[in-house]
C-alpha cells in the first residue's frame, strides 16, 4: 500500500469520525469532542455554522466568566442546545449572553444556567475560541439532504416522520454502522474481482476477528444508548411565598416540601438508577435504587424554598447503568464519574460476549458455504442435524 493510499484511507476515517461525533453527540444530547453553532448570536467569536472542541465540564473543572459554555437551555431554541458565553452569576446560576446579542439571555426570560444544564466548555486558548470554520456547514447541509430523502421516501410509502434532527442523526449513526457491517461482509463474501497482485486471503471466508468487532460494536453502541439516552437532567419549579397554597412546590419560605417521582424500566435488563442533586436545594431519598425488568420504582425528591420570596428552579440528575455488576459497586464506579461506571459496563458486555462466542464457535475464520441448488433446503437442514447427531453420540 503507497503512501497516497494511506492518507487518503486516513483522511477519509478522520472525515468519517468527525461526522460520527457530531450526530452522535447531536443524539445523545452531549456535544462528543467537537460542535457546532448554527446561529451567528456569537459572532464575531464564531461564525454561524463555524465548528468548534467542546470539552466537557467534567474535566474543564469549575465555569468562570468568559467561559463560553454549551448548555440545555429551557427557553431559547425550544429548550435546544445553546452555546453562549458566561457574563456574570447569580444566586440561582449562571448570566449568559451571545457575543452578537445586545442583552442576556435571563433578559430575554433564559432563567439562570445551572451546573447541571452545562454540558461542554468550547476549547479557548489565551482567551480565544479554537475554531474550525464551515465544519457545521457541512454538517447541517448532510443532514438537509438526507432529512429531505427520509422524508421523500416516507411520502412514497406512505409513512409519517417528525423530520426531527435528533431523528435525523440517530438514523444517520445506524445507516453508517450498517453500511460498515454491509461493506465489510461483501469485501470478504462479494464476487471475485480481477486484480494483479496475488491475494492472499480466502474466498467465502469471514475473517473471524473482524466478525467480532463488528457484533462488539453493535453491542456496546445499544448497551450505551440504553444508559445515555433515558438519562438527563430534571427540572422542579419552586415558589417561596409568603402566600402558601396546597400545591407541594408552592410553599413558605425556609420550607423543605416533597415530591414523588416514578421511575421506569421498560427494558428487558435490570438497571441500576442513581439520583444526584444538581443545584442546591434538591435531594433524592433513596439516592439510587435498582429497577427490575420491565419494572418500576419511586423516588422522593425534597425541595427546599430559600429564606427569601420568588421563583426558584432545582435541578436533579437521573443517571442509569445497566445491572451487570453489583449495584453498590457501580455507584461507587459513577462517585468517580460516570464514565467510570459506563466504561465499566461496556468492559462487562464486551468480555461476556467475546467468552460466548468462543465458546459457541472457537476463534477460527467463518467458512460460508453455498449449498447445490437441487438439493431442497429440508434435505440439507436434516443432513446437518444427523451430522451434529453423530458428533454428540
Amino acid at each position: 500500500m503507497t503512501a497516497g493510499t494511506l492518507l487518503k484511507r486516513g483522511l477519509g476515517y478522520a472525515l468519517a469520525l468527525v461526522v460520527v461525533l457530531l450526530l452522535v453527540g447531536q443524539l445523545l444530547g452531549q456535544p462528543i469532542l467537537l460542535g457546532y453553532v448554527a446561529t451567528g448570536s456569537m459572532e464575531p467569536t464564531m461564525d454561524a455554522g463555524d465548528g468548534f472542541v467542546a470539552i466537557p465540564t467534567a474535566v474543564t473543572g469549575d465555569v468562570e466568566d468568559g467561559d463560553v459554555v454549551v448548555f440545555q437551555a429551557r427557553e431559547l431554541h425550544s429548550g435546544g442546545l445553546t452555546t453562549h458565553r458566561v457574563v456574570g452569576e447569580t444566586e440561582g446560576g449562571y448570566v449568559t449572553k451571545g457575543d452578537a446579542n445586545p442583552f442576556t439571555d435571563q433578559d430575554g426570560g433564559e432563567p439562570p444556567v445551572s451546573d447541571g444544564q452545562i454540558v461542554a466548555e468550547a476549547l479557548q486558548i489565551n482567551g480565544e475560541v479554537v475554531t474550525i470554520p464551515f465544519l457545521g456547514t457541512a454538517i447541517m447541509g448532510i443532514q438537509g439532504l438526507v432529512q429531505g430523502a427520509v422524508e421523500t421516501g416516507a411520502s412514497i410509502l406512505g409513512l409519517t416522520t417528525t423530520g426531527s434532527s435528533n431523528g435525523t442523526g440517530a438514523m444517520l449513526v445506524a445507516i453508517g454502522v450498517a453500511m460498515l457491517g454491509f461493506g465489510t461482509l461483501l469485501e470478504r463474501l462479494g464476487p471475485a474481482r480481477r486484480e494483479t497482485t496475488r491475494r492472499r486471503s480466502r474466498e467465502n471466508v469471514i475473517a473471524f476477528w473482524t466478525t467480532l468487532g463488528l457484533v462488539l460494536l453493535v453491542f456496546v453502541t445499544f448497551a450505551t444508548a440504553a444508559m445515555v439516552v433515558p438519562s438527563g437532567t430534571y427540572e422542579y419549579g419552586l415558589v417561596s411565598t409568603e402566600s402558601p397554597t396546597d400545591d407541594p412546590q408552592i410553599v413558605a419560605p425556609g420550607v423543605t416540601t416533597e415530591l414523588t417521582r416514578s421511575v421506569d424500566n421498560a427494558g428487558y435488563l435490570p438497571v441500576v438508577v442513581v439520583h444526584e442533586a444538581e443545584s442546591n436545594g434538591v435531594r433524592a431519598d433513596p439516592g439510587w435504587q435498582t429497577i427490575g425488568i420491565r419494572g418500576s420504582g419511586e423516588t422522593t425528591v425534597r425541595l427546599s424554598a430559600p429564606a427569601e420570596t420568588g421563583e426558584y428552579t432545582r435541578h436533579l440528575g437521573e443517571y442509569r447503568y445497566l445491572a451487570v455488576l453489583p449495584p453498590s459497586l457501580l455507584v461507587w464506579l459513577h462517585g468517580v464519574h460516570p464514565f467510570v461506571a459506563i466504561g465499566a459496563v461496556n468492559g462487562v458486555i464486551v468480555g461476556l460476549t467475546v467468552v460466548l462466542i468462543l465458546l459457541l464457535f472457537g476463534s477460527g475464520d467463518l467458512r460460508v458455504r453455498s449449498g447445490a441448488d437441487h438439493v431442497p433446503l429440508s434435505t440439507r437442514l436434516e443432513r446437518r442435524l444427523r451430522a451434529w447427531l453423530r458428533n454428540r453420540e
